[in-house]
This record gives structure tokens, sequence and C-alpha cells, in this order.
């Protein structure tokens, strides 16, 4: 027989009491003591309500406090109205007021609380000066500061100097030479004063100074280090750097952080990775540092394996973050990295804000997936100038001009103004597509309509646009007359233009000015549109003579992107595991464009190279001119590549890849 367990005591929770009218008294004492650093809107619009049902709105402690919380909420119309309720604010409230519209990133409000400061009667002090001289962007706003910390006896205060320097550092060389004047004049110094000239000094491309006033230093902190290990980093010196970084007597994340970063911008990616891998606490910017080197230099294969160690280490990138890895994805192709990056948005944020939108757009269409670009651009709740600069452009590179203006005008009725970045996208669109009198006058409605000075940028595009269509005299005379000096950019593509409709001598003179730039020995790509601009009329004593340039070059590669892997081609290259299938895919596919005739009779290597029929066939670029228009091409059966980094392709077989695309997907 089993012996019964004695019952056990039966649990009678206690009661839930009501809240005394204490108890409510004391919560709201803790959150008002909490308020200037809260930044859930909800909760701030509740603690709101309570403080007007309290009545202490102008309560001249929990105002201030009030007015921190809704700037940090980003509600300045708001904080304005709960300072505006104050009866006779002193210098303190006025204080807080001007430091919240700095932090909003305001300085010309500030500015304007400063002058009704001293309309009130109200005098400033000497906190009031060092918030003024951070809303101080130029030379003479700083000046004006300096002279009345001077004139009301604030000079001797131990800590305005030191703003005053870093201010005036900000000013370009005569800000630096008055922050040195600052410095000299200083009765004592301390480790701040040190640092914010050698920040100033560094800032301004001073290095030689800033290491001088380095060495004087009487003692040293980690700002100190991390100021100077900065400059060398942006002088491009990281040997000097890397033996800095060696003396460092305690090294923070800053330092490492710096010195890796230095690496990643001179491309030395291996030691690079060898310091992020010796470093003893990484944190979200490393990673990013690191990831985002990686992707800069198209080694799409290293930054997705770094990613996916970033995510399993539980590090989950914020905005800036995505922002970054997501801009080095689209300037090197890399679509399966930017698309990790969306999915890990994705799954940890109930939505994604504009500005990382923005970035996805970007990124989908420098990648080439419009459809998802457009997707996203439609999902954005409250879209600004960027993002429809974004989606314009990304149609005009993809040649669908039509669109690009139709969401153009779109745009306006929607409110926004367009500026000089809208109007590059809206020219290009124009140029691609063959828009030519409708690019003409979206050009010169820039100044007339809009009130938009065109740059040389907006010159290029119109250049462009005149040589794509054969208008090569209007061309030269927009170069001729415009109110710049020709760039290599522009040179280039009247270059191109004159290689679009076979004008040979004339390219030979555009040649020459653009030697002045940069030399053409190593350039293969002018010297590809040379030979094949000269192969074009039959010049093939040019095309040897061009050739001779090239024996020594080395060759290209051609890199695309499939499930995460990376392929990659060069010319005449059978290493590829596939490579039969390849050559056979090519091989057909240039039988099906002959027969739509697209090519001439004398086949794809005499476009191609400018050379006859019996030499070698380049198969490999015309993969690349196929896989620039996003063509399947049957790497593996139902699969679209991506190609992330083609060699320069000419405009006649990029023509003829889409050409191809349109009869087969059609």
């Amino acid at each position: 027989m089993i012996a019964q367990l004695p019952p056990a005591k039966m649990h009678i929770p206690a009661p839930i009491r009501a809240p005394t009218f204490l108890s409510r008294r004391r919560l709201f004492e803790q959150k008002l003591a909490d308020l200037s650093n809260c930044t859930d809107l909800k909760q701030l619009k509740q603690m709101h309500a309570l403080i007007y049902k309290h009545s202490l709105h102008d309560n001249l402690l929990v105002a201030p406090k009030l007015i921190s919380a809704l700037s940090l909420c980003r509600r300045m119309a708001l904080a304005v109205k709960v300072f505006d309720q104050i009866p006779n604010p002193s210098s303190f409230q006025f204080n807080v007021l001007i430091k919240a519209y700095i932090k909003n990133s305001e300085p010309d409000r500030a500015l304007e609380v400063f002058c009704r400061m001293q309309l009130s009667g109200v005098p400033p002090d000497n906190h009031t000066y060092q918030f003024l001289l951070k809303a101080c962007s130029d030379l003479k706003s700083v000046g004006m500061i300096h002279a009345l910390v001077e004139k009301c006896g604030f000079y001797m205060d131990p800590f305005l100097p030191n703003s005053m320097i870093d201010a005036y550092s900000k000013c370009g060389p005569e800000g630096i030479r008055a922050a040195k004047k600052v410095f000299d004049v200083m009765g004592e110094r301390d480790v701040v004063s040190y640092n914010s000239i050698i920040t100033g000094l560094v800032r301004g491309g001073q290095l030689v100074d800033a290491r001088k006033v380095f060495d004087e230093m009487p003692q040293r902190d980690a700002v100190s280090w991390n100021a100077i290990l900065d400059g060398y980093v942006k002088d491009g010196d990281m040997a000097q750097a890397f033996e800095l970084f060696q003396k460092i007597p305690s090294r923070n994340v800053v330092s490492w952080s710096t010195v890796i970063f230095g690496f990643v911008k001179t491309g030395d990616l291996e030691m690079a990775k060898a310091l992020f891998d010796r470093m003893p606490v990484k944190n979200l910017v490393t990673w990013t540092i690191m990831i985002s080197g990686y992707a800069e230099k198209g080694l799409g294969k290293e930054a997705i394996r770094l990613y996916r160690q970033m995510e399993r280490e539980n590090f989950r990138p914020d905005d800036g973050a995505c922002i970054s890895i997501l801009s080095a994805s689209a300037e090197s192709g890399l679509l399966g990295l930017g698309k990790k990056v969306y999915r890990s948005i994705m799954k940890n944020r109930p939505k994604c804000g504009t500005v990382v939108s923005n970035a996805l757009v970007d990124m989908y269409c420098k990648c080439g997936s419009l459809d998802q670009a457009w997707r996203i651009f439609n999902q954005i709740e409250k879209k600004d100038l960027i993002s429809w600069n974004a989606m314009i452009h990304g149609l005009a590179i993809h040649g669908h001009g039509p669109k690009a203006l139709q969401l153009f005008n779109e745009m306006r009725i929607q409110g926004f103004e367009p500026d000089n970045v809208t109007f590059v996208a809206v020219l290009s669109a124009c140029s691609r597509s063959g828009l030519i009198e409708t690019g003409i006058r979206y050009f010169y409605r820039m100044e007339s309509e809009y009130r938009i000075s065109p740059r040389i940028e907006h010159y290029g595009c119109l250049i462009d646009l005149l040589g794509r269509g054969g208008r090569l005299d209007e061309a030269f005379r927009v170069l001729h007359e415009m109110p710049f000096e020709p760039n290599v950019v522009i040179w280039s593509s009247i270059l191109a233009a004159c290689r679009m409709h076979n004008a040979a001598r004339l390219a030979e003179e555009v040649l020459g000015r653009i030697v002045k730039f940069e030399p053409l020995i190593n350039n293969d790509n002018y010297n590809l549109l040379m030979s094949s601009l000269y192969a074009s009329v039959g010049d093939w004593s040019s095309v040897a003579n061009v050739r001779v340039t090239m024996r020594e070059r080395v060759s290209g590669v051609s890199l695309i992107e499939l499930d995460d892997r990376f392929h990659k081609f060069k010319a005449m290259d059978r290493s590829h595991w596939i490579s039969e299938r390849i050559y056979e895919t090519v091989d057909g596919l240039n039988e099906h464009v002959r027969k739509i005739g697209s090519v001439s009779a004398r086949g794809v290597d005499d476009i191609l190279w400018g050379m006859p029929a019996d030499h070698d066939v380049h198969e490999m670029k015309f993969l690349g001119g196929l896989g620039s228009t996003g063509l399947p091409i049957g790497i593996e059966s139902g699969k679209k590549e991506q190609v992330l980094n083609w060699l320069k392709v000419c405009h006649v077989i990029y023509k003829r890849a889409e050409l191809l695309k349109k009869q087969l997907v059609d």
C-alpha cells in the first residue's frame, strides 16, 4: 500500500491592492526623473498629458526635461510650445532649447534662440557660448561668438577655449590659423586642449604640425593617440600608422577600428583581416568595415562568409551598417550580399525606414534587379527626394527612359522639387533611350523653370546625349561653350560616340586629349575601343599597332554570381568545371544572333576584337555582354546569372545581347 502524502498547503495569492495616491505620486516622480532620456514617443505623450494634468508644464525644472525629451523624439515644434509656456525663462531654459536645436541639426534655429535670449534681456552664461560654438559652421560666426566671449569676460573659462579651437578648426585654412592662435595664448592647457588642436590640425590636413603638438604633450590619453592615428590613416601612410598603433599603451576599440579601416582603404585586406582576427573585442563598426571592404573589392564570397559569421556572433546591423554594406554591394554588383542584408532587415525589424529603403532601392537597381527595386520603392511609406532619385536613376541606367520620365512627372505631382541629382538621372534616361530632343528640353528647363544651374555632370550628360545621337558637331559646340574645363569622363563620352559612328580620325584627336589626363599604355579600355573602331573602317594596320601595345597586358576577368557562388571567366578560359557546356551554349547563342541579323558576316570576334575571322574567338567577352543584360545563360538549368564585374563590352555586343534577350524572352 502506497502511503499518501500529506496535502500540500494551498498557496493563496495576496490580494492586488489598488495603487494609492502616494505610490502613484512616487511612480510619477520616478518617470519625471527619467524624462529627459525618454525616446519612446508613446510614453512621452502619456507623460506630457500627466504633466499638464498636474499643472507642471511651466515648472522651471520639469519643462526643460520635457523639452529635451521632445527633442530626442524629433518633435521640436512641441518643444518650442513647451518653452513658450515658461513664464520667465532663465539662461538655463534658453540653453536647453539651444542645445535641442543643435542636436536636431538646426544650427540656424539655435542662433535665433540666442538672439531672442538677448532681446529678452537674459544674460548668457559660459554654457550658452559652448553650445553656440557647436552651431557655428563658418569663420564669421565663430569669430562673432569669440568676440562676445571676450566681451563678457568668459575667456578664462577652462572649457570655452577648447570649444573655440574645435569650432575654428572646422572652418578651413583660415580657421586652422585662428585655432592655433587661441591655443598659443591659452594660459593653462589641459589634455583636452591638446586633443582639440591635434584633432583640428588633422582635420585640416596639417599632419606634420599635429604630430609636433602630439610629441610635445606632457601626458596623453586614448583620444590623443586615436586622433594622431586617424591622421596617418587619412593620409594613407599605413606604415607610420601601424608603427604608432603598436606603441599605443592601451588600445581600445576605436584604435583597432581606425587601423583596420586604414588597411581596408589602402587595399591591404590581408593585413586588415589579420588585425581583425586579433582584435580582442569587436563591435558592429569593425564588422561593417571588414564586410564593406571585401564587398568594395568585389570579393563576394569572403564578404558573405564574414556576414554570416557576424550574425552567428549575434551582431545585428543597424541603419549605418546596413547602408554601408548595401552601398558597397551596389558599387561592386554583389547581389547575393545585398539580399542577405535585406533578409536580416526583414527578420529583425518590424518595418524598414526610409534611409535604409533608399539604400536597398539603389543596390537592387545597380545589381540589375529592377523588379525588386520597384517593389521596395512602392513600399516606402515616407518617400523623400533620395527615394525618387534612386528609382529614376535605376530606370535610366537600364535603358527605361520613358518609365524614368514618367516617374519624374509623378514625383513632381507628389510635390517634390527636383535637385541636381534628379536631373543627372533624367538626362541619363534621355541619353540611354535616344530621346535627344526631350533631353535637350530638360537641360534648358533646369535653369529656366527649376532655377538649377547646370554643373559639369549635366553638361556631360548633354554631350553624351548628342554624341549617341550622332550629332557630334553639336556635342563639340557644347563642349567648347560650357563654363567648365572638360574632364576625362566627357572626353571618353565623345570617344565612345566617335566609335559608335565610325569617326576614326576624330577619335584619334579626342584620344590625344585623354592622354593628358591619364596614361594609355596600360589602359586597355581605350585600346580595345580604338582597335574596334579601326576595324569598323577596315584600317587593319592601325588595329595591328594597337594590338602590339596590348600584347603584355594582364587578362581581365568577368565574374558571375550564382546562388552565392562566384564563377570567374577570362578570354579563351576553359578551366571552369562545365566549360564545355558553357562554350556550347555561347556557340548556340552566336548562331542564333547571326540568324536574327544583328552581326556582320565576319562574326563575333571581328566586332569584339577588330580582327579578321581566322583569329581567336573570345567567347567569354560575349558571355559578359549577355550577362550584363541579365539573360539566363545555362550554367545551371533554370537559373539566372548576375554579372558582377564584366569587362568593357563593345556597344555592338551589348546591343546584340539586348536584342537576343528580347527575342528569347518575348
